[in-house]
């Protein structure tokens, strides 16, 4: 089995360059470096059965080799990323998901696409079912990342209306793990280096917004099970335990020892209030759930950030 990996050397991407080569695939690793890190991939390239590409998906790609599987998960993904680069955000949502999908056509092969919770907005249905149309602001600042997930699910099922694709879609909610950028932009990373660093827990708003938090491995291994089913509408991939920021700042400075304290600034334009997947279909579907509970997930990844800290 030869499988072709977007964004293989982003976070999660690495992560799924390591499972499907443990599974005995061949892995082409593709990513054009904008928010990934070729370190991610410094144990798999050792690899004979693993190759890199250079490449921005949103131009188009041509593989010889015979390709089983193809996975697009090239985009930045933190609002840090996709207000820095939002016209690529918007590409690569949008032409990287048409070239990805004319190469799965090409080669026959099974697609699956990282599509988001961001589809959902700032929802007001709570929590968030697969059938939720969302609530998104188009044209506001987080706009190039949600329209551009949003467009990409619809070009996935056009693509399999049409032409008959194999297409799969995740709805990713919020994922951590090691492999995360110390300057991602996300909560978690953030709060866990301010921690690290004696500097002050940046909360936003009064801190009473939720999040839902699941550990990558999890995330893996829903993507894994989901890609072997015939089902082709959007599944959600999360871990349903909910906590407020407020909440999470204090475990994390618990966790870390840290004697920061939390400052408070403005929220940020259409900052979601709530984020909370149903996980129902995931379950009847896939037979998957979240294993990792946040206490352990948060120790391996503090564990992780000290040591590239040099903690």
């Amino acid at each position: 089995m030869r499988t072709l990996i977007t964004g293989g050397a982003g976070f999660i991407g690495s992560h799924l360059c390591e499972r499907f080569l443990n599974e005995g695939h061949e892995v082409i690793a593709v990513d054009n470096l904008i928010t990934g890190d070729l370190a991610n991939l410094d144990i798999l390239r050792t690899n004979p059965r693993f190759r890199f590409i250079g490449h921005d998906i949103s131009n188009p790609l041509k593989v010889k080799d015979k390709l089983d599987n193809v996975l697009h998960f090239a985009s930045p993904a933190s609002p840090v990323d996709y207000l820095e680069h939002p016209i690529p955000t918007l590409k690569v949502g949008a032409l990287g998901t048409h070239n990805t999908l004319g190469l799965a056509k090409a080669h026959d092969a099974r697609y699956l696409v990282a599509s988001t919770s961001e589809v959902y907005g700032d929802p007001l249905e709570h929590p968030q079912k697969e059938t939720y149309w969302g609530n998104v602001n188009p044209i506001g600042i987080r706009g190039c990342y949600d329209e551009a997930k949003r467009f990409a699910e619809s070009i996935v099922m056009a693509y399999h209306r049409a032409h008959g694709v194999n297409t799969h879609i995740v709805r990713i909610f919020n994922t951590y793990g090691p492999a995360m950028r110390l300057n991602d932009g996300r909560v978690l990373p953030n709060f866990m280096y301010q921690a690290l660093m004696g500097q002050p827990l940046t909360v936003y708003g009064d801190g009473k917004q939720t999040r839902s938090f699941q550990y990558v491995s999890d995330l893996v291994e829903g993507v894994w099970r989901l890609l072997h089913t015939d089902y082709h509408e959007p599944v959600n991939i999360g871990n349903p335990a909910e906590i407020t920021i407020q909440e999470f700042a204090e475990e994390i400075l618990k966790l870390s020892g840290s004697a920061s304290k939390i400052e408070y600034r403005p929220l940020p334009q259409d900052d979601p209030k709530v984020r909370q997947p149903d996980i129902t279909r995931a379950k009847q579907l896939l037979g998957w759930e979240p294993k990792v509970g946040r206490d352990e997930g948060l120790r391996r990844t503090l564990d992780f950030f000290k040591k590239k800290l040099g903690k």
